[in-house]
């Protein structure tokens, strides 16, 4: 059975950082792609980072380009996104999702942990 667990999701003032992780079983990470989706109340569920299955090549969203850091640690079956210099909008459920594909839709992962709530407070 895969599952996949986030953490590390919170309460932080304007400019603060958080490391969200996301602890995986039943599948590894090395032969997925790995992603992280937020979505906010009234919105889509948007792909802020992901990360390549062998390589780890990351690839990241416009919008939080220069902000935001995927990595994983094939050891541990984690994978991590640090987020920097937060903003209010950047309130959202954040998701960790696994891929057998290198596509950018939520409907190309099948696998998607319950989320981790940010919190951004101006």
């Amino acid at each position: 059975q895969v599952q996949l667990a986030e953490s590390g999701g919170g309460l932080v003032q304007a400019g603060g950082s958080l490391r969200l992780s996301c602890v995986v079983s039943g599948l590894t990470v090395s032969t997925y792609t790995m992603g992280w989706f937020r979505q906010s109340p009234g919105k889509e569920r948007e792909l802020v980072a992901r990360i390549s299955a062998v390589s780890a090549t990351p690839s990241y969203a416009d919008s939080l380009r220069g902000r935001i850091t995927i990595s994983k640690d094939n050891a541990k079956n984690t994978v991590y996104l640090q987020m920097n210099s937060l903003k209010p909008e950047d309130t959202a459920v954040y998701y960790c999702a696994a891929s057998r594909t290198w596509r950018l839709a939520a409907s190309d992962y099948a696998y998607w942990g319950q989320g981790t709530q940010v919190t951004v407070s101006s």
